[in-house]
């Protein structure tokens, strides 16, 4: 296979940096170059929700060394995308189109579960390394700029991911704002960190205790790297982090930073995310700090490098989608069995049907996850569950989908429930375009008929079969049950279904009761 060469950059909170990759077919991520300069948007973006037209001037330019660059090297590819200090912007598509037009390189805003899912996918190019950790009991902390993302694993399985707005730049901010007095710095940042973590702790950690915490930032791995005690990319015992600690609190931030040849803004950014990885450290009794070097160009890389089918990475990330899907149905109380049986039914229709839908199977995921939330609004009300359960979904971030994959799978569970609305395709999610209509269309019909099918909620149909032959949908069962009342919802449901596909669905009983 010949080589490729592929840039990620990074337009962040406090820099912009961009890597070079050489990718051959078998190992994605042979960096050969990175290029890193200082920029701090956020400290605009977070007090005044604006870029100042200084650092636009400044970050276009630096884009145009980029541009200069990737093209010195024989780029065939990039992908280039801007994280909180981007997305929080208030004027957001004015200043990425500014950025177009003055550079030609497109920067994408990444929701924070994508974000977060890349900032995943670089450790995950670790390889066994990683996948060795995550089989026990393992946190991932993920500090940004704008806030931090900690989820949670267990027996190689996502338990939880939430994300909390305890960025360093927005406590910096929260710092001069307050006019926070350098011997009180670090009492202010345990204080305001643990008002949050506090309820973290109580609804997700609980009784939990995790063994191992990987970090993975910007500030505070650079500087753990070059100290003795730390292999890079290994594992430390937590008393060997905690002496960076006590160094920082006894020497100052700025001996260190000098000691080790870090710049005076990037140690006070650092100091701040030693003290949050402390406190949560000690929150979930890890014993265990794996501080990367992973930063999101090597995810963005990785990711990259899956998608053009370049690399196949061993870890399963949709599975991990779904483990957070099932997770979340667990809290709002949701039925096991009739989420299974969902699944099992919904998932066996769209098979049958490839050729009719056309669509693909990351659609296939978004049926399985409305499949498993489908009924999460009845632990708010026993009415109006479509709303209840698209709001839910809305509110709750499943790390690996996209803030529009998001609004899909919210949509499929709230008109599984509620009349579909024909009357503005363009607005049925938030800013669902043609296609995520469809999408949404053909999947709330496969949802409704399935779930017509298992009305009773006894799982009478398990073992059914489809198949599609010119204008009907064959589906074959053999049971001895009574499915009276399963036959009376299908022939409800299935109205639906054929004003979708054109298509009409047969129930047939091979075993009579």
């Amino acid at each position: 296979m010949a080589i490729k060469t592929f840039a990620a950059i990074d337009v962040g909170s406090f820099e912009l940096t961009m890597k070079v990759y050489e990718m051959n077919g078998k190992s994605p991520l042979r960096r050969i170059d990175r290029i890193s300069r200082r920029l701090d948007l956020g400290a605009d973006t977070f007090a005044d929700g604006k870029i100042s037209n200084e650092k636009m001037d400044e970050l276009c330019k630096t884009l145009k060394e980029f541009d200069k660059i990737m093209k010195a090297y024989r780029v065939d590819a990039y992908q280039a995308y801007g994280t909180s200090a981007i997305r929080e912007t208030e004027n957001m598509t004015i200043v990425l189109d500014q950025i177009e037009q003055r550079t030609g390189i497109r920067v994408e805003p990444l929701s924070n579960s994508e974000q977060r899912f890349l900032g995943y996918k670089s450790i995950a190019a670790r390889g066994e390394e990683f996948q060795k950790t995550i089989e026990e009991k393992t946190a991932i902390l993920d500090i940004g700029g704008g806030s931090i993302q900690i989820s949670l694993f267990d027996n190689d399985t996502l338990v939880s991911t939430q994300n909390i707005l305890l960025g360093v730049l927005r406590i910096q901010e929260y710092i001069h704002r307050f006019d926070v007095k350098p011997s009180a710095v670090e009492d202010f940042i345990v204080e305001m960190a643990m008002a949050q973590l506090g309820s973290y702790k109580k609804l997700y950690l609980k009784d939990r205790t995790i063994q191992t915490l990987i970090v993975i930032d910007d500030y505070v791995s650079p500087l753990a790297q070059r100290l003795p005690s730390f292999e890079k990319g290994g594992t430390v015992e937590y008393s060997a982090f905690y002496e960076l600690i006590r160094e920082l609190r006894e020497s100052g931030s700025a001996k260190i930073g000098t000691k080790y040849g870090i710049s005076e803004d990037k140690m006070s950014l650092a100091s701040i995310s030693a003290v949050l990885t402390d406190c949560i450290a000690k929150l979930m009794g890890a014993t265990k700090i794996w501080i990367s070097g992973a930063t999101l160009c090597d995810g963005i890389a990785y990711d990259y490098a899956e998608s053009q089918n370049l690399f196949k990475g061993n870890h399963d990330f949709e599975q991990d989608i779904i483990a957070c899907a099932k997770n979340i149905s667990k809290r709002y109380m949701g039925s096991r069995k009739r989420s299974e049986t969902l699944e099992n039914i919904s998932g066996t229709i769209f098979d049958s049907l490839k050729k009719v839908h056309g669509l693909g199977k990351r659609e296939r995921l978004y049926l399985q996850l409305a499949a498993i939330l489908h009924d999460c609004g009845r632990y708010i009300s026993m009415t109006n569950l479509g709303e209840n359960s698209y709001n839910i979904i809305m509110a709750t971030e499943m790390i690996g989908l996209s803030h529009t994959e998001r609004v899909i799978v919210a949509s499929v569970a709230r008109f599984y429930h509620s009349k579909f609305q024909y009357d503005n395709p363009a607005g049925i999610g938030e800013g669902l375009d043609r296609a995520g209509y469809l999408t949404v269309a053909k999947l709330t019909a496969i949802l409704r008929l399935a779930a017509g099918l298992d009305r009773s909620h006894k799982q009478k149909l398990i073992g059914l079969k489809a198949a599609w032959k010119e204008k009907q949908l064959i589906l074959s069962v053999d049971t001895t049950a009574d499915i009276t009342l399963e036959r009376g919802f299908f022939e409800e449901t299935k109205e639906f279904f054929v004003e979708v596909f054109h298509i009409e669905p047969i129930l047939k009983q091979r075993k009579v009761y």
